[in-house]
């Protein structure tokens, strides 16, 4: 269609036509490139929405094969993978299934790659172009932690990821696949308050060079962030709650002085002191995607945080915060991809033997325990077992249990005759363990619905059947299967203690509905 009249005959020139059909034409024609260039630069700013994945690693005794690695990522509707190297029996495995992959040079193959662009290029050829399309590749990390583990080979850090990004660009890949490198948090110092965190300066002559890369190429900056190690670390200062992200009161937050900004957890925290740290040097269009995030199941003696029920909580606090495309308190509502670490319990993985329990799942395919995921919606979403109980927080006042226990047992209408003398849940008689019994009956008695086992801070949900003797609870005496989409693990605080949460209408996403109306006025005039 002409939006401009055609010459006359002979005058050679054209006239702008300022009234009539061209002018209307051409106004929309300039609305459409508008609309789209909106529509464009939402999703480059990553408001399609956050993802989790998670990490394959294979320090495993009875390692699952590749088909069989597949299958439960499909059943647990994981779309997003990383892998530590490009193993081509993996790759192979992962073709069709849509996943999408993002492959590794691991540390022991840098050297190579990043003293020679051939090399490079034929690492390319053979661990990615051989891939696609058929296994849905999307990113290259390169090396691991390199600048805190293997130091010396730093200054090859960034041309190995130049050498790989030509190859890339050779092949005309470059838009599919990124390239970046994953970096421990330790790379930041003076993380608290965020505002004032800077990059270690040693890696200066790295990390401007790499940022600038970065920028440049559309790749995110890849960090791994590891909350346990923050409280493990913080010898008492920073709390379990604020690692587990569990619901804080407003004077339990941890507040930046100088910019005001609220953070409720540790996660939160570390992205926002990188968000800074990368801004100290100049460059502000750089995504964070977290390559690495997750908690222990088991641990040492001297690591008596590294339990099941924690591990349980980080994650699926975890899952839903990301999900909920939260943001950080810096970048409220911009998206924060994230890869748990890990899919698997690495028991051949050397070190304490909280190395050995980062996994979700035990080798043979069975949960190592189960998350608890309301909305999640796309992802570790197939559990069937609905094997919860809601429990008093050990250590809880007695005094808020005391009064949290009356409620259930009066305006609660729990039935709590099981816990009169005599009765099989008398004992043990102190108020936690009836309490516990008492919650946990309000709990299923309200469906375990979010809000329904909160009481006022002092209950908690876990995937440890408390029932003991002859004292059976309520939810008690399901399977230990597969875990999944069950019920809200840290329901808010604002809920009334034991009052189930109001019934709210779906969840509008406003982002996607401005690109869906977008995508509809584009239509209208091509």
């Amino acid at each position: 269609m002409n939006c401009w009249p055609t010459p006359k005959s002979g005058t050679g020139s054209s006239v702008r036509s300022h009234g009539g059909f061209p002018f209307l034409c051409c106004i929309v024609l300039i609305v459409k490139h508008f609309l789209l260039s909106i529509t464009c630069s939402l999703f480059s700013h990553g408001f399609a929405g956050a993802f989790v994945g998670v990490n394959v690693g294979t320090d495993v005794t009875n390692m699952p094969s590749p088909t069989q690695v597949v299958a439960l990522l499909k059943k647990q509707q994981i779309h997003d993978a990383r892998l530590y190297d490009a193993d081509r029996a993996m790759l192979t495995a992962l073709a069709n299934t849509g996943i999408r992959v993002v492959v590794s040079v691991p540390n022991n193959q840098l050297l190579a790659v990043g003293q020679s662009n051939a090399t490079a290029a034929n690492w390319v050829a053979r661990n990615v172009a051989a891939y696609l399309p058929a296994t849905n590749i999307t990113g290259i990390a390169v090396g691991s932690e390199v600048l805190t583990s293997i130091p010396n080979a730093a200054l090859v850090l960034v041309p190995a990821m130049n050498f790989l990004h030509s190859a890339l660009v050779a092949a005309n890949l470059d838009r599919q696949v990124k390239v970046s490198t994953p970096h421990s948090s330790d790379i930041i110092l003076d993380s608290f308050p965020p505002s004032q965190a800077f990059f270690n300066r040693t890696w200066t002559p790295v990390l401007v060079p790499m940022l600038s890369f970065l920028q440049k190429t559309g790749a995110p900056f890849m960090l791994n962030v590891y909350p346990y190690y923050v409280y493990m670390q913080s010898n008492g200062i920073i709390g379990l709650d604020y690692a587990l992200f569990r619901p804080l009161p407003p004077n339990k937050e941890a507040v930046d002085a100088n910019t005001l900004l609220h953070y409720t957890n540790v996660f939160d925290a570390v992205i926002d002191a990188a968000y800074f740290a990368i801004a100290d040097f100049n460059f502000t269009n750089i995504k964070i995607v977290v390559l690495e995030s997750g908690w222990p199941s088991g641990g040492d003696s001297n690591e008596p945080d590294a339990t099941i029920d924690n591990a349980d909580q980080y994650n699926s606090n975890l899952v839903k915060h990301v999900l909920n495309n939260t943001g950080t308190p810096k970048h409220p509502g911009v998206p924060v991809s994230t890869y748990i670490y890990e899919l698997y319990n690495e028991d051949a993985r050397p070190g304490p033997m909280s190395e050995k329990n980062w996994g979700l799942f035990n080798a043979d395919g069975s949960p190592v325990y189960t998350l608890h995921l309301t909305d999640s919606g796309v992802v570790l979403a197939n559990d069937t077992t609905n094997q919860t109980y809601c429990v008093a927080i050990s250590g809880a006042d007695k005094k808020l249990l005391q009064a949290a226990l009356d409620w259930a047992c009066g305006p609660g209408k729990v039935d709590c005759t099981p816990l009169l003398q005599g009765q099989p849940c008398y004992d043990p008689d102190n108020v936690e363990s009836h309490a516990s019994y008492a919650f946990d009956t309000y709990y299923h008695k309200m469906g375990m619905a979010v809000g329904t086992c909160d009481f006022k801070g002092v209950a908690t949900v876990t995937t440890t059947d408390p029932s003991h003797d002859s004292c059976s609870f309520p939810g008690s005496g399901g399977k230990n299967g597969t875990f999944g989409n069950i019920t809200s693990l840290a329901p808010s605080t604002n809920a009334t203690a034991g009052s189930a949460a109001p019934q709210l209408p779906p969840r509008v996403d406003f982002r996607s509905a401005i690109l869906l109306g977008l995508l509809l006025w584009n239509s209208l005039f091509l």
